[in-house]
């Protein structure tokens, strides 16, 4: 099979920018990844862009601007997979003799305050019945029940990642807290206080992708190489499902989407959790990142809180998570917010991340969770 190489990443960092349009952010992040990867116009066969909030013909506009049209430019929406969408279609189509070199991006501009998501009837937002921090309050207090999580770990994951945020300069919030200063944010909905949810926002995130027999170029970068991307989305069958919360039948047994875009990408990389150097995880909210863990095989399912309480997943631990700050740091602009995991975890990689370095770094892992339960994963190796 045709093996993919990740040639060129680039940012616009994730934040609140005034003035600044979907279209702008997506520019900034495509020129970079074009740029480092050395690509002009004419080099790639393809585009994919994912975004949930950008409307029509996002990704054309992007390219519109730098005069790069005429080939297929595809939208994708995935929720906050969207990105992760988008990649593992562009992978595939190099991996099937499609195209040589493909580019894939992400840009969002998020409306301030909670999600809304056209996912859900109005009558199910109105009842509490959608996306919101009542589902997300809900999800944590069965995570307390099945993994002995309390507030305090819920509020040791957002000290981690504000610490790793905090020497990420893409990042939205890049000041560490305490424990103490979680605790005393405002609650939201039980157990979660404001300071353990991520903030929707905007960005953008760009990848060239191209296939490893063609990446020769000594001035570029060393390649990275996308050993899987996988998107899985859920099975009917748990209360608390990503997909409609709060119906469907109770079954336990069902598996996660993450558990099942995870095993399929371990399948497709010919690796496992114990190989892994890194990861960045979703962590919407402080218990998400926890979740994650589990489903994701890091830990046994219900260890969770005594990984964290390891300080495995700080920097300097045996698997740092979320070293870009996570969502937590970072906050989410939804179609750019997989490929910039991505982003992280290439620069991780190469060993360009300064002072949030993970050290030996070769093998990484990202993982998002879209509207729909599309649960997308990414393995990394080099």
């Amino acid at each position: 099979m045709t093996g993919v190489a990740v040639t060129g990443v680039g940012m616009h960092p994730f934040g609140r920018f005034d003035g600044v349009s979907t279209t702008d952010m997506g520019v900034a992040a495509v020129r970079a990844a074009l740029r480092e990867a050395g690509v002009g116009k004419g080099g790639f066969q393809a585009a994919f862009c994912g975004t949930a909030y950008g409307g029509v013909a996002t990704g054309h506009k992007v390219l519109s601007r730098l005069g790069m049209t005429g080939m297929p430019i595809v939208d994708v929406e995935a929720g906050c997979a969207s990105g992760s969408a988008a990649l593992m279609l562009a992978a595939a189509a190099i991996r099937a003799g499609q195209y040589d070199t493909v580019v894939v991006f992400g840009t969002e501009k998020m409306p301030k305050g909670i999600i809304r998501s056209s996912f859900f009837e109005p009558w199910q937002e109105e009842a509490g019945l959608a996306s919101t921090p009542a589902f997300f309050g809900l999800r944590a207090q069965r995570l307390c029940q099945t993994s002995g999580i309390t507030k305090d770990h819920l509020a040791r994951v957002v000290v981690k990642n504000r610490r790793h945020g905090a020497a990420n300069p893409d990042a939205m919030y890049q000041k560490e807290t305490t424990v103490e200063e979680v605790l005393a944010s405002r609650v939201v909905c039980e157990p979660l206080h404001l300071f353990m949810m991520c903030s929707p926002n905007e960005g953008a995130a760009a990848l060239v992708l191209r296939r490893t027999d063609l990446v020769t170029s000594p001035s570029s970068p060393a390649p990275v190489t996308l050993a899987a991307a996988v998107l899985r989305s859920h099975i009917p069958g748990s209360v608390l499902s990503e997909s409609t919360p709060l119906s469907g039948l109770v079954h336990d047994d069902a598996p996660a989407p993450t558990t099942l875009s995870a095993t399929a990408a371990y399948e497709e990389a010919g690796l496992g959790p114990a190989d892994l150097h890194v990861v960045e995880c979703q962590d919407t909210d402080a218990a998400r990142e926890l979740g994650s863990c589990e489903e994701l095989g890091l830990c046994e399912p219900g260890g969770s809180a005594a990984l964290l309480s390891s300080g495995a997943t700080h920097l300097g631990g045996r698997l740092p998570v979320n070293p870009s700050g996570g969502l937590l740091s970072k906050g989410e602009p939804l179609g750019a917010s997989a490929l910039g995991q991505v982003v992280e975890l290439v620069r991780q990689l190469r060993g360009e991340c300064g002072p949030r370095q993970v050290e030996g770094a070769r093998v990484a892992l990202s993982h998002t969770v879209g509207r729909g339960a599309n649960a997308g994963v990414v393995i990394l190796t080099r």
